[in-house]
């Protein structure tokens, strides 16, 4: 299996509903804006789960370490905005578990 695209869903003034997906073993993209785009984990496990964002930006050549994220159990965390220059146009997401792991991206409306 291979890492699935998630549906970025736009927040606007009349609110959101959100839908969310379980986290996928191989990992998420999404596209990414840079600015007003985050995701929404919850854990609903009994163990933390660690969600990993790739960086995409070298430093003099040398890879730099990806951002990583604890989530307790039973909790869940609102991530971002994650900057293009450092995540890219397509931002990727892995897990150290899955179990009871859901997902959903977001983006603030313009308008």
């Amino acid at each position: 299996m291979a890492a699935t695209a998630l549906t970025v869903q736009n927040i606007v003034r009349t609110g959101l509903n959100p839908t969310f997906s379980a986290a996928n073993a191989d990992g998420h993209y999404f596209t990414n804006d840079g600015k007003k785009t985050f995701i929404h984990v919850k854990n609903g496990s009994g163990g933390s789960i660690t969600v990993t964002l790739d960086i995409t930006q070298t430093v003099d050549g040398q890879d730099v370490t990806d951002r990583t994220v604890a989530i307790p159990a039973g909790e869940e965390r609102v991530i971002g905005p994650f900057p293009v220059a450092y995540y890219g146009a397509s931002a990727n997401i892995t897990f150290s578990g899955v179990t009871s792991l859901t997902i959903a991206a977001m983006k603030v409306s313009d308008g």
